[in-house]
């Protein structure tokens, strides 16, 4: 038993930050009236929804052009289908595996099985995650300057602590991991574009839902507050975000963008609902992956 706690104590504390992170979630449900979070749902017409998920699936079009790019940049002759079925499994893992890290598991063994260079692909798939959040740090001066505003009370309930250690092991595994695309900055510089144009519809898709509520919060705050939601989501104190990034959202939204509780809540809610569907493109892939496994038809290492 000891054994088995040891092994599984990240998993077993991340199952306990998802359960209390769901637990605060409940309280702040109840703390709210349940009709005026429904009302905030209901608000967002139909147009509103589907163009919202049309934006979140043209930036998981620019996930798998980022990671094509690095693919094919170090030598893996690999077809953008390939890398789509690849891609979109692996976010479906993401959703649906209980690890931050499950659906990149899932993208390396198609990858192996598929006949690709093994040390290649994990390399493209550092070099993905890295350039995702390097990325993601260009949103925080466009959410900080609220907050740093905001004086003690919004300084406290951020662990910049926490945000500023990411920060530092970032640089650290960016030193070590791009030595193959620092060679070819157009590759280098054509999969940062890629990362722009995922979050630029990551943003313009929360914009709707928000627009679709009859509120407006502005563009480029929207921006900074979900680039400071992603590293408070990058600390592993849950599953996959689970909660963490629902509460986060919640309090900048309410606090700073100055939506009500029920409304940043049903945002919060909306938006990984989005993801989780958007995701699901990769069950659909998995059949083929799974063939292809089968067949063994090695592409080029």
């Amino acid at each position: 038993m000891t054994s088995w706690l040891s092994k599984n104590r990240q998993v077993i504390a991340r199952s306990i930050g998802s359960l209390l992170a769901v637990i605060l979630l409940v309280i702040l449900v109840r703390g709210e009236s349940g009709g005026e979070i429904a009302s905030a749902l209901k608000n967002v017409s139909v147009v509103y929804l589907v163009t919202a998920l049309i934006a979140l699936l043209i930036s998981r079009i620019f996930v798998v052009i980022r990671w094509h790019i690095l693919l094919r940049s170090a030598g893996i002759d690999i077809s953008f289908s390939r890398t789509a079925m690849l891609t979109f499994t692996g976010l479906f893992g993401n959703n649906f595996l209980p690890t931050t890290i499950g659906g990149d598991v899932v993208r390396l063994a198609g990858a192996m099985q598929l006949g690709y260079d093994r040390a290649i692909c994990v390399a493209s798939m550092v070099a993905d995650r890295l350039i995702g959040m390097a990325g993601m740090l260009v949103t925080l001066p466009f959410g900080l300057p609220p907050i740093l505003s905001a004086g003690g009370s919004g300084l406290q309930s951020i662990s910049f602590g926490a945000l500023i250690q990411k920060g530092l092991d970032f640089a650290k595994r960016t030193l070590s991991t791009f030595s193959i695309w620092l060679k070819q900055p157009l590759a280098l510089t054509a999969s940062f574009g890629a990362t722009f144009g995922n979050m630029i519809f990551i943003f313009v898709s929360i914009s709707l839902l928000i627009n679709g509520m009859e509120r407006h919060v502005s563009y480029w705050l929207i921006v900074g507050l979900y680039g400071l939601t992603y590293f408070i989501t990058q600390i592993p104190i849950s599953i996959n975000g689970y909660g963490v990034q629902e509460l986060s959202l919640t309090f900048l939204l309410s606090r700073f963008g100055g939506l009500s509780h029920s409304e940043s809540l049903a945002v919060a809610v909306l938006i990984r609902a989005l993801f989780i569907t958007t995701s699901l493109p990769g069950a659909f892939f998995l059949p083929s992956i799974l063939a292809a496994m089968n067949s063994r038809e090695p592409s080029s290492n």
